[in-house]
């Protein structure tokens, strides 16, 4: 099964190269670091930031030059790597292919520090020789860079750990989806405890039910996981689905075409309501889409890309900023053809574009974005980008990281989002040494500084769902930020 229908079309697109890039009067768009094949190339996964403040996300390609990936087109298997929000990129870990390579799938930190993650190719296993170039990993990496190979999937429990990330459940396994293989090579969803334990949960089929859930999950308050498949169902346009923690699945929406199809990306979902999602293909001018749809399946379209200077080929998960808007990549076109565009769109479907590459600060945004605590918002681009135009990234680039400021205000967040009374929890911001309280919907708790990214606190008694503020006195000034989401107090 392909990879992706776009990077196919990226690859065609590689060499046509424009000129200059705009963004409207009220947006700052800044290159931090461009890549340049020897410490990675291609970043296709969002980045995320931790709990020392920095961003850490992977590069699909580079790094190590003796790696050779698919039959030797791209050399080096791919990295892992911190970057500053000033943009001091470092790699802190090259892949070799015994231990994974190609990792499409971003980062998820856990409570002791450490990051999850994933690789849809390499590592040792290959039952009956089913995966070209071995079937992937899941690993755990420290911020410094050691890496532990937890799992490698052999085909028949799973194959290519593509897409998004790995998530937290509220067990405290970690849950995910393969690509591929399992019975029909359609793809699996599967639980993992923290040492490294997996169970597939499912195994897709590829009829109604769909197949190659590339967009990764999300986990709702009652417990059921929620995503896509990007083809398979009914009409073979792709579905939106459910699971329960057991893995019984109920297929929510089938596409048509006519409502979209091909749903790469992922789900968000917006204060225990709606889902909002994106479709790669398909909607009035087959050039992708905007929808919603309710937790009983409900699905309205709320936006048709057109293919010019509005983008199209949506393919990274929307987020929910904390002005209640959505903001999104569209991997192509724009003001300048084929590069891509940074847009954002209000929840009833009103999209403005904010940003359009042009190649020079980067092209075809497969990323999802992330909006950092300082209340800026960093991504990356798979091509373009200021690295060195040479070995691999000689015709089209290898990437860059970017941040975009739209005028939002710093906040805190929350890991997790949610917690029963005494649960603890994490506090991440951007200049915290000074905090003075601690509320849970207006609730006080007892917490303790760790630094200037983060605090450690738990759920008081008494709180109820809401938001968390952290109050802080710098020189004199008093603040009060706010959590990006509400924390839900569970039983």
């Amino acid at each position: 099964m392909s990879k992706l229908r776009s990077y196919t079309k990226a690859c065609i697109c590689f060499v046509l190269w424009a000129a200059m890039a705009v963004s409207l009067s009220a947006q700052t768009f800044e290159m931090l670091r461009g890549f340049d094949s020897t410490n990675g190339a291609f970043p296709w996964a969002p980045l995320v930031q931790a709990s020392d403040g920095n961003f850490y996300g992977t590069a699909t390609n580079g790094g190590n030059p003796a790696c050779v990936w698919s039959g030797g087109y791209y050399s080096g298997c791919g990295t892992v790597f911190q970057i500053t929000p000033s943009g001091k990129l470092t790699t802190i870990f090259f892949f070799d292919g015994t231990n994974g390579s190609f990792p499409l799938a971003g980062l998820v930190q856990a409570a002791n520090g450490n990051f999850y993650g994933t690789t849809s190719d390499g590592g040792t296993g290959n039952f009956e020789g089913l995966c070209p170039n071995n079937c992937g990993t899941i690993f755990t990496i420290t911020p410094s860079g050691t890496l532990t190979t937890l799992y490698n999937f052999s085909y028949t429990d799973g194959a290519y750990p593509a897409g998004a990330a790995l998530i937290l459940g509220s067990d405290g396994n970690y849950y995910g989806t393969t690509s591929g293989g399992g019975a029909v090579n359609a793809g699996t969803f599967f639980v993992m405890t923290p040492s490294g334990t997996l169970t597939t949960l499912y195994t897709f089929t590829g009829g109604d039910d769909g197949a190659a859930p590339y967009g990764g999950l999300i986990q709702t308050l009652d417990g059921n996981f929620y995503g896509t498949t990007w083809t398979g169902g009914a009409n073979q346009f792709g579905t939106v689905f459910t699971f329960t923690p057991n893995g019984t699945l109920t297929t929510l929406h089938t596409f048509d075409n006519t409502d979209g199809s091909y749903p790469y990306a992922g789900l968000v979902q917006l204060d225990g309501g709606d889902f909002y999602g994106v479709t790669e293909e398909g909607g009035t001018y087959n050039y992708g889409t905007v929808f919603k749809i309710n937790l009983s399946g409900k699905l309205t379209t709320l936006y048709s890309f057109s293919g010019g200077l509005d983008g199209d080929t949506p393919v990274s998960t929307l987020i929910r900023a904390t002005d209640g808007n959505l903001y999104g990549t569209a991997s192509y076109d724009g003001l300048y053809p084929n590069f891509g565009t940074v847009f954002e769109i209000t929840p009833s479907g009103e999209l403005t574009t904010l940003f359009n590459l042009d190649s020079t600060d980067g092209s075809y945004p497969y990323a999802a974005l992330v909006q950092a605590t300082n209340g800026g918002f960093y991504g990356a681009t798979f091509g373009g980008g200021s690295g060195a135009r040479k070995g691999n990234c000689k015709y089209f680039g290898c990437g860059e990281v970017f941040s975009l400021s739209v005028g939002l205000g710093p906040f805190v967040e929350t890991v997790p989002t949610s917690g029963n009374v005494g649960a603890a929890v994490r506090i991440l911001g951007t200049d915290l040494k000074g905090a003075t309280s601690v509320t849970f919907n207006g609730t006080a708790a007892t917490f303790a500084v760790l630094s200037k990214s983060e605090i450690e606190t738990s759920v008081p008694p008494g709180a109820t769902a809401g938001p968390v503020r952290v109050t802080t006195t710098v020189k004199g000034t008093k603040n009060t930020l706010k959590s990006n989401t509400t924390f839900q107090v569970t039983e």
